[in-house]
């Protein structure tokens, strides 16, 4: 799909329980805390970006709780809302170098968490 924007960044996401592979490209764990049962050398990491995770309020509340996906998308977007937090996310895909991103994260829920709302604004920030 064309885009206005000549540099397309590809951004996908995945668990930290699925195995890495050869074309993860930048590997980045956007969780505040570790994956339970994961090592380092597991993950192969390129960058923990715990500070682009939801707040520990907001996923104690959130809770991966379906019925409140919609107000908890609402909440982590505008939590990542602010010149410091739009810094954050453009050093990311800075860092990248122009490689495909995986966004890591531990959650079971494949359909509710907060790598979906993480990618989707690095998507719309990198558009703009």
């Amino acid at each position: 799909m064309p885009r206005a924007n000549s540099k397309s960044v590809k951004i996908v996401i995945q668990r930290a329980y699925e195995e890495p592979g050869p074309d993860d490209g930048y590997r980045v764990l956007v969780d505040r805390v570790w994956p339970r049962g994961r090592s380092k050398e597991t993950l192969k990491l390129d960058q923990w970006s715990r500070e682009l995770a939801p707040s520990a309020q907001l996923r104690e509340w959130f809770g991966h709780d379906p019925k409140r996906w919609t107000e908890f998308q609402q909440r982590y977007r505008d939590e990542l809302d602010s010149d410091e937090m739009r810094a954050r996310m453009q050093q990311l895909t800075s860092d990248a170098a122009g490689q495909r991103i995986t966004l890591v994260y531990g959650a079971k829920d494949e359909e509710h968490n907060q790598a979906i709302v993480l990618r989707d604004v690095l998507l719309h920030l990198h558009k703009g």
